[in-house]
């Protein structure tokens, strides 16, 4: 009996001793998979930004998880990402709650949100001070873009109309003064001067034909653009 238990004591140990390598094993498929799942996350990022933020967000964790330290400037890139995909969409509400939705026209990419303004909207033909209508567009705008640290740049567009009388010479004078314009209103409103920026291009980047009233007015525009952060 005793030569029995013996022999199986040692049919077990040997069993146990063979069985350590199914530990091992598993702990190394354990981190490949963890490998690969950060390399797919991070080939999709690499064409869309909002999985680009979740990538950051879990690769810190991961690092966390395996008491790696953990990047604070990535993880505060990513949420000011998020921030920032949110902004187009605040503004639609708020342009909304105001009815306000048919006055400006919003777009967004991977590198700016652009907000753009009719003439009409802003300013009187030929003038460059904002309207009373023009400044109820903007308050709201600039309540949202104070809320970031992002740059901010105004600018300003004229059709081709040769300007024949009148405080400015030539469209190009005319756009600088009316982006200044939307700039002043929006520091006032406490968007920081250090962020802001104007420029204006006259009739040299229309987005439609000047040959016609419609694409005339489409080219006499405001665009605010907050740019995103790399």
């Amino acid at each position: 009996m005793a030569v029995y238990k013996n022999r199986r004591d040692e049919l077990e140990n040997q069993l146990n001793k063979g069985a350590l390598w199914a530990v091992t094993y598993g702990d190394l498929m354990s981190y490949l998979m963890i490998f690969f799942l950060v390399l797919f996350s991070f080939s999709i990022a690499k064409t869309d930004k909002t999985k680009n933020r979740k990538y950051e967000e879990s690769l810190n964790n991961i690092q966390k998880a395996f008491g790696g330290k953990v990047d604070d400037k990535r993880l505060e890139r990513a949420k000011t990402q998020e921030q920032e995909d949110k902004v187009a969409d605040k503004i639609k509400e708020s342009m909304a709650n105001n009815q306000m939705s048919s006055l400006v026209q919003i777009d967004s990419n991977e590198h700016r949100v652009k907000l753009v303004l009719t003439e009409a909207v802003l300013f009187d033909s030929g003038k460059a001070e904002l309207k009373i209508r023009a400044k109820e567009v903007l308050k709201p705008i600039a309540e949202e873009l104070k809320k970031l640290p992002n740059d901010v740049l105004v600018e300003g567009h004229t059709d081709n109309v040769p300007i024949k009388h009148g405080r400015y010479a030539t469209n190009w004078e005319l756009s600088m003064a009316r982006a200044y314009s939307v700039v002043k209103f929006i520091e006032e409103n406490g968007v920081s001067s250090k962020k802001l920026a104007g420029s204006g291009y006259g009739d040299n980047r229309p987005v439609a034909e000047n040959t016609t009233v419609a694409g005339r007015a489409k080219n006499r525009r405001i665009e605010i653009s907050l740019i995103k952060s790399e």
